[in-house]
This record gives structure tokens, sequence and C-alpha cells, in this order.
């Protein structure tokens, strides 16, 4: 099995990359937070974290805090893994060079 089968499509787009990267630093990160740090649109947002929902890798909270709804974002077990098993590969297949 080559380095490249532990790359995963899952994280193959720039923003999926860093809603994951700034999840495994974080305990957390709302809609917001997300978007300032990405410089996103929220449909842009939206679309790719619905995209990693889908495959279990982050999950999703919806809250009120006042009167104001709040999306937070938290990576799966699953996601974690997932996430750094990419991350290795890559570094293996950099490092190979």
């Amino acid at each position: 099995m080559g380095i490249i089968n532990n790359i995963n499509k899952a994280f193959d787009h720039r923003i999926r990359l860093g809603i994951m990267s700034i999840l495994m630093v974080n305990e957390y990160a709302d809609f917001k937070m997300l978007k300032d740090l990405l410089e996103v649109t929220d449909g842009n947002l939206a679309s790719h974290t619905k995209a990693l929902e889908k495959v279990e890798y982050i999950k999703v909270e919806k809250q009120f805090i006042g009167r104001k709804p709040n999306t937070r974002y938290y990576t799966t077990k699953l996601g974690e893994l997932e996430f750094k098993k990419h991350i290795n590969a890559l570094e293996k297949l950099i490092n190979k060079q």
C-alpha cells in the first residue's frame, strides 16, 4: 500500500483542511470564528462543514446565546484519527523527496 492511499479525499480542499486544522487545536470553533479565520463566505463555509459532518469527521452543536443562534463545531474521534493519518501521509510524501 503506497503513501498516497492515506491521503484523504475529504481533506483535499483548502477550506476543509483549514476547518480541521482549527478544530484540532481548539476544543471547538463557532461559525463566526471559522469564517473570520478562513476568510470565506457563509455559503462556502456551510457547504464545507456539511461535507465534513456527512463523513462524521466533525459534529455540530446548535444553541442560543442570549437571543442569538450559535453554531459550534467539534472534531469527532474518527475525524481526529483520519486527519492525523492524512497529515502523516503528507509528511511522508514530502520527506521522500
